[in-house]
């Protein structure tokens, strides 16, 4: 269901197009919350048969530009007023860190430096996505601001976790 708000939110900026939302979902959303081009399709098709967004231009190849509708605003406005997100209460890699203690000491060392690796790259990918974006003080970027940093923060606090829990190990032999 979060898809639906996402889409909203972003068509709340500015219209866009299929392609265009595609483009700013993987640019702003996709570190958040990772959606395919047929789901995002499908979503603007219901989001349309709902009358939450409206098609308001049509374009060569079948190209529909969207925008969203007072319905859409209103809709948006109290999904995030009324609803609280879902508690994550899972996690497979500390689920997996539970049980390194079957794996060979070197398989241990490897799972542990993948995350470290992971995480050192998608925060790099996020330093340089915040580098290439024009910020201004529109609510778009003020927020989009704010969720970035707690993205940067986030995987940080892994790459700082995993060299800790690197530590942790027992000393590998050369």
């Amino acid at each position: 269901m979060s898809l639906r708000y996402a889409l909203l939110g972003l068509l709340s900026s500015k219209p866009a197009s299929g392609y265009d939302l595609l483009g700013r979902f993987k640019e702003s959303l996709g570190n958040v919350w990772p959606a395919t081009q047929s789901q995002i399709y499908t979503e603007l098709t219901k989001l349309a048969d709902d009358a939450l967004i409206a098609v308001t231009d049509e374009g060569p190849r079948g190209r529909k530009e969207y925008t969203i509708t007072d319905a859409g605003h209103e809709s948006l406005r109290t999904w995030l007023e009324t609803t609280k997100p879902k508690p994550r209460t899972r996690n497979e890699m500390l689920l997996r860190v539970f049980f390194l203690g079957e794996l060979s000491p070197a398989a241990a060392h490897e799972y542990l430096a993948g995350i470290e690796e992971t995480a050192a790259k998608s925060l790099a990918e996020l330093n340089a996505l915040k580098e290439s974006i024009d910020w201004n003080d529109d609510d778009f970027s003020r927020y989009g601001r704010i969720a970035l940093e707690w993205g940067e923060r986030m995987f940080a606090m892994n790459q700082e976790w995993a060299q800790w829990a690197l530590a942790q190990l027992p000393q590998r032999e050369h």
